[in-house]
């Protein structure tokens, strides 16, 4: 009851967010809902993923930003959203949650709950949402379903869901084939039992068009032609295009007089005009140009900005500095500290799990993020738009309890090994200050394990477990709670092969250095003195001439040089350069180049660093 009126339902919306462990299938079941809606012409081409529109989304298969579409199934506009699986990108999960009245919790029928499904439901059923479970696909080789339903029942139990919530439809369905059904002996050829139960299960919005506006904003995206866009969702009241209305902030008092120039609602994947929305309706609104994640439209008379849910907080910092090495200013186009600068707080307007911070130097930023593929998304997205700058090694971020006690962030780590690599594996995680918690086997001679392991201790391990796998393991890991410093652990074991001089490589000086380590550079190529070229397996550190030339002699064989043959170079990606990084070490980011290098570049002047740091200890 509101003002003695009983609230009314608006039957013909519905609006859910479809959440779930990476890789489960989200994308692509929103794919076949959007081609059985009827959404895309017969003759129209459409890619796969369609969803996944940004250029790094595509070539990782991963979804990094929420997107909103909306489709129609027997009169009523289903309004979805699709949010990533990455717990680095956890930030984007939560607002969204906001936005909607029920989620979708995708689960593999193979894999089963894993570190993000935990999460994703945690966040969904603290704010109250009903869940479907769909349990997705239902066609794989060694696809579990009635197990699978099962660890979903003791999850919620374990995350201490209402009765209502327990109570929860489940749904079988392959993403891929765009089949569904109720029971997996009963599978029909299209979602309709999807669709079906998403009407009957999903509560529709109140709808209360005579109260005062009130529309919250929880994602911000941006049209070269009207700029600054806020996504959010009308609440109460009515939204009106050339309605006068007030941006309200849930952290301080401030009001911002404003004027809604445009609005929109989502169809398909297109963004369709209208002149008024109401309670319920999700909308891009485009005309306020001091609009943030976070903040409520109010009518002017009744300015209450509503709570906005809270981003848990980062995990993981880095330094990102300006590019002071040999070769600087050679390759990109924002080099200077302001770019850098205006860049990063520009991206925090969107990326509410980022958090940056002006240091004592005027060349160095503090960014801190959930994650190092958070960063690492960062880092590449400004590479491409032509930055360059230079990044220190990713470290956790620690907290002081009430006792003064040193606290640092614990991860949930799964894994999924095949039995002969077990042992290996575990002794690994061992040394890592890993604690195992469950373990079980899966069809398939695959053997899943659970440890809880601090973060830090994760940094760099993944090359390791891949190496100790043969390639045929898979891990996953989110983040769980702070808890007391568990120690010191051992760094990277091996070392770095520095250039000793700044020049072009030579097949001769590589030759005689590829024997010492694997090899990060081929011939031809530009180094500078300081620059990591390699990788030694001894612990200590190697000054190589990997430029020298072979000297000329009377005495000289013809083709001599010819039977110099060099093993390929290793390329590193950028997550790769990231975990290779100890704290003495900077990576060069540059539009066209990943180098990775010694912080101090003069070999007699990090010996000296060195000694007095040894005299300091």
């Amino acid at each position: 009851m509101i003002r003695g009126i009983v609230v009314q339902k608006r039957e013909d919306i519905r609006n859910i967010a479809i959440i779930a462990h990476v890789d489960h299938g989200k994308t692509t079941l929103v794919d076949q809902m959007l081609a059985q809606s009827g959404i895309f012409r017969q003759n129209e081409q459409v890619a796969e993923r369609v969803m996944d529109s940004n250029d790094l989304e595509r070539e990782r298969g991963i979804t990094i930003l929420s997107k909103n579409t909306g489709v129609h199934y027997n009169g009523v506009k289903i309004n979805i959203v699709d949010t990533p699986g990455h717990a680095d990108f956890g930030g984007e999960v939560e607002r969204i949650l906001m936005m909607v009245d029920g989620v979708l919790l995708l689960v593999d029928a193979f894999e089963g709950c894993m570190p993000q499904t935990r999460f994703v439901l945690k966040k969904a059923l603290a704010l109250g949402k009903k869940a479907i479970v769909v349990v997705n696909k239902i066609d794989r080789p060694g696809a579990r379903p009635a197990e699978v339903v099962d660890e979903v029942i003791d999850l919620f139990i374990e995350l201490d869901a209402e009765e209502d919530q327990l109570d929860f439809p489940v749904v079988y369905a392959s993403g891929r084939d765009g089949t569904s059904g109720l029971s997996p002996d009963d599978m029909k050829d299209d979602l309709r039992p999807l669709f079906d139960t998403i009407l009957k299960e999903i509560p529709a919005p109140d709808c209360d068009r005579e109260a005062p506006l009130k529309a919250l904003i929880s994602n911000i995206d941006y049209d070269e032609y009207v700029g600054r866009i806020g996504v959010g969702r009308v609440e109460q009241g009515e939204l009106k295009v050339g309605q006068q209305v007030v941006l309200c902030r849930s952290d301080s008092d401030a009001v911002t007089k404003a004027k809604i120039i445009k609005l929109y609602t989502f169809e398909g994947l297109k963004r369709s005009e209208v002149q008024v929305a109401g309670p319920g309706d999700l909308v891009s609104i485009a005309g306020l140009t001091a609009i943030n994640i976070g903040d409520t439209i109010c009518d002017p008379e009744h300015p209450e900005p509503m709570p906005f849910v809270k981003i848990d907080e980062p995990t993981v910092s880095m330094n990102f500095m300006v590019n002071n090495s040999p070769f600087a200013g050679k390759e990109g186009k924002f080099v200077t500290s302001r770019n850098i600068r205006d860049r990063l707080f520009k991206e925090v307007e969107t990326n509410v799990s980022l958090k940056v911070e002006e240091t004592d130097s005027a060349d160095t930023f503090k960014v801190s993020g959930r994650g190092e593929l958070h960063l690492s998304i960062l880092i590449e997205t400004m590479r491409r738009q032509g930055y360059e700058f230079q990044v220190s090694r990713p470290k956790v971020i620690y907290k002081t309890g009430e006792n003064g006690e040193k606290l640092e962030p614990i991860e949930i780590l799964m894994v999924e090994v095949p039995e002969a690599y077990v042992g290996p594996v575990m002794e690994k995680l061992g040394a890592r200050k890993a604690e195992m918690i469950n373990m079980g086997t899966r069809d398939g001679g695959m053997t899943h394990i659970e440890f809880r392991i601090p973060a830090r201790c994760l940094m760099g391990y993944r090359p390791q477990f891949l190496t100790a796998t043969n390639g045929n393991g898979i891990m996953n890991h989110v983040f769980d709670c702070f808890e007391p410093y568990k120690g010191d652990i051992e760094e990277r074991e091996s070392g770095s092969i520095i250039s000793f001089e700044t020049g072009e490589t030579s097949a001769y000086g590589l030759y005689n250095t590829q024997d010492r380590g694997r090899l990060f550079v081929g011939a031809g190529v530009e180094v500078y003195e300081g620059m990591i070229v390699g990788e030694s397996p001894k612990g200590d550190d190697i000054v190589c001439n990997v430029c020298k030339k072979k000297h000329l002699t009377n005495t000289r064989a013809s083709g001599s040089d010819d039977a110099l043959r060099l093993v390929p170079p290793v390329n590193m990606s950028l997550e790769q350069c990231l975990e290779f990084l100890k704290d003495d070490e900077y990576l060069e980011v540059t539009p066209e180049s990943l180098r990775l290098r010694k912080s101090i570049l003069n070999k007699e002047q990090r010996l000296k660093a060195e000694n007095r740091k040894n005299n300091a200890q």
